[in-house]
């Protein structure tokens, strides 16, 4: 009897790509696909192929692990660095996990796939042996790797450029379009402006439910808040001091895009983010329409830089690579050198040598210089002497707590005596615990969050003290309104 597979994809953008290849090989008979953009109707129609045994690969973002399959040969990750494998939603699950636990229980293979893996997975392989470890030292065509460069924002400053494209980019856009190739452009936020502030008096506007600065979209002539939805309109006078002094800072791909445009007005462009791939098919439309209809440039966030294969592209620009390094979570330097590696890699995949030019305001930092020389290992050294230093997975193991209420004294109170009865009870010296601090975004929709870290090097530890929380929380239920969430090693900061 043969045997079927799944083969997971992070981004709902790829599964095209992926499918394309699969068919080529295989036919479109035996493959289903499973991912959320699909209408229930095709949900429905693609589960049953599977289950009727008509399908014998599943192609999908990560629901796809819990496709009913029978006889299963073989799971595949690919890109399995990727964040977006964890479910931060209910039901909340990491396909990873749940994969390893199906292949168990199968007795097949599972795969991960990645030019720049999870350190958690690497550590597992390198150190402690509990994965195969095989590297691919080429790329598949055999093609050389892209010449990359790096270049000082504060030089350009100095200089007196304020523009969003160093000189040597704007040189290198120039030549690629005389020269027929396409360019892909790469800033990770998207909008127009990222913060609005009073020039006078500093007040920031906000989003009336979470504690975050609203973002400017020009087109929509919006003030939207990433986390919850809200919209409102724009805002003209401040509603503290009254002065008409409202200034828009920061950039996104929106005001990148009128920046290309309005200084390459001959050149054929388009932009994906989330803000343009909201209709259905419409990655796979605006990903075709860039390879198929001879489109300059591609500009967008983090889903263009992702797997993706145009041999057309020569040129790849990464506007802002500081973006993803200052956030308030561990795994930053990691994103920051992972997306940055991933970016270099959609330039010169084909017959054509390709460029890179990260534009940064710290080129000396270790995970900016390991990407321009497309050098894992050495990244991977810096990185796991870092965690060690700081207990941080995968060298310690990390429990996080967090309490979330409608009023922020409950949450925080909550939190506090969670934090001083585990003090009592918990005579391990190794043990860390760290809080109540607020959480990375302390009010997202109307709720506080407030969180407790706890470190130890056994994770058995961990969930002893997860069991005790819950067991506290128990004892006394109906006292507050406060739910409670555990999270152990995140992948996304609390």
């Amino acid at each position: 009897m043969q045997k079927t597979a799944i083969v997971l994809v992070p981004e709902i953008s790829l599964t095209p790509q992926m499918l394309d290849r699969f068919i080529s090989r295989f036919g479109k008979e035996k493959i289903a696909v499973l991912h959320s953009k699909l209408s229930i109707g095709e949900k429905y129609d693609e589960w049953n192929k599977i289950k009727e045994g008509k399908a014998k690969i599943v192609i999908g973002a990560r629901s796809a692990i819990f496709a009913p399959v029978t006889n299963l040969g073989i799971i595949i990750i690919d890109e399995e660095h990727d964040s977006s494998y964890k479910s931060e939603a209910n039901p909340k699950y990491d396909a990873k996990q749940v994969a390893k636990y199906i292949a168990k229980q199968n007795n097949c293979p599972l795969v991960f796939g990645s030019a720049t893996p999870d350190i958690n997975t690497y550590y597992k392989a390198k150190t402690l042996g509990k994965i195969e470890l095989l590297e691919l030292t080429k790329r598949a065509n055999n093609s050389s790797l892209p010449k990359v460069s790096i270049i000082d924002l504060k030089q350009e400053l100095a200089n007196g450029n304020r523009s969003m494209l160093s000189r040597e980019l704007y040189q290198e856009i120039e030549e690629n379009l005389k020269q027929k190739r396409q360019t892909i452009l790469f800033l990770n936020r998207r909008g127009y402006s990222t913060f609005i502030m009073c020039r006078d008096c500093g007040y920031t506007v906000k989003c009336k439910n979470c504690n975050i600065s609203l973002t400017y979209h020009s087109y929509e002539k919006k003030l939207k808040c990433h986390y919850c939805g809200y919209e409102q309109e724009i805002v003209k006078v401040c509603p503290e001091c009254h002065s008409e002094k409202i200034r828009y800072f920061g950039t996104g791909t929106q005001k990148l895009e009128q920046e290309i445009i309005k200084q390459f007005p001959n050149a054929r462009t388009i932009r994906m983010d989330v803000d343009t791939v909201t209709k259905k098919n419409s990655h796979e439309e605006i990903l075709n329409k860039f390879k198929n209809e001879n489109i300059d440039i591609l500009i967008g966030t983090q889903m263009v830089v992702k797997g993706h294969h145009f041999p057309n592209v020569t040129l790849v620009g990464v506007l802002a690579a500081d973006l993803s390094l200052y956030v308030s979570d561990y795994h930053a330097a990691e994103r920051t050198f992972q997306l940055l590696t991933q970016a270099a890699g959609r330039a010169g995949r084909g017959e054509k040598p390709g460029e890179v030019i990260i534009q940064t305001y710290n080129p000396e930092h270790y995970s900016v210089i390991c990407a321009k020389n497309q050098d894992y290992n050495q990244f991977y050294e810096e990185e796991i002497f870092y965690r060690q230093a700081m207990r941080y997975p995968p060298v310690w193991h990390m429990l996080v707590v967090l309490c979330a209420s409608k009023e922020e004294a409950e949450a925080y109170a909550c939190a506090k005596e969670l934090a001083d009865t585990m003090e009592k009870v918990q005579a391990d010296k190794k043990l860390q615990m760290i809080g109540p601090a607020d959480a990375a975004v302390a009010k997202v929709n109307d709720i506080y969050k407030k969180v407790l870290y706890f470190k130890h090097p056994d994770y058995g530890v961990l969930i002893q003290i997860k069991d005790k929380v819950e067991q506290l929380m128990e004892e006394k239920q109906g006292v507050r309104n406060v739910s409670v969430q555990f999270d152990f090693d995140p992948v996304n900061g609390f």
